[in-house]
């Protein structure tokens, strides 16, 4: 999966074509096609070989930008919608913030329409050929 050509990206290039990245879309890709429940990110870290914590949060959260960036240049929905929370049930903050810088989503949303998307990109993905 490669940005289209000349596109601009929001996220920095860190894990892009590495084992971390392979392994986390794989199981992305998986989930989506089989249309499973969404994952914790406890699960991304352990793909990642991270221990949970603040500095796993952030790389998961880098990594999976990343995939989510590249899927919308695609045109295609924001595959870490599939990954939640286990205290809320939601996707992290991250989430939210990159779909507003990409236009997808409403810079001041309330939380009800931060759910209301969510759902709306759970259901993309799940009716897209992956």
């Amino acid at each position: 999966m490669s940005p289209p050509k000349g596109a601009i990206m929001i996220v920095e290039h860190k894990y892009h074509g590495t084992p971390k990245f392979r392994a986390v879309i794989a199981r992305l890709l998986q989930i989506a096609r089989d249309k499973e429940a969404p994952i914790l990110y406890g699960e991304v870290f352990k793909l990642m070989g991270l221990k949970a914590g603040n500095h796993a949060a952030a790389e998961a959260g880098h990594l999976l930008g990343e995939i989510s960036e590249r899927c919308h240049l695609q045109g295609e929905p924001m595959l870490s919608a599939l990954v939640v929370n286990k205290d809320t049930g939601i996707p992290g903050e991250g989430f939210y913030t990159l779909a507003k810088s990409l236009g997808k989503l409403e810079q001041n949303a309330p939380l009800p329409r931060l759910k209301e998307f969510w759902q709306s990109e759970l259901r993309s993905i799940y009716s897209t050929s992956w």
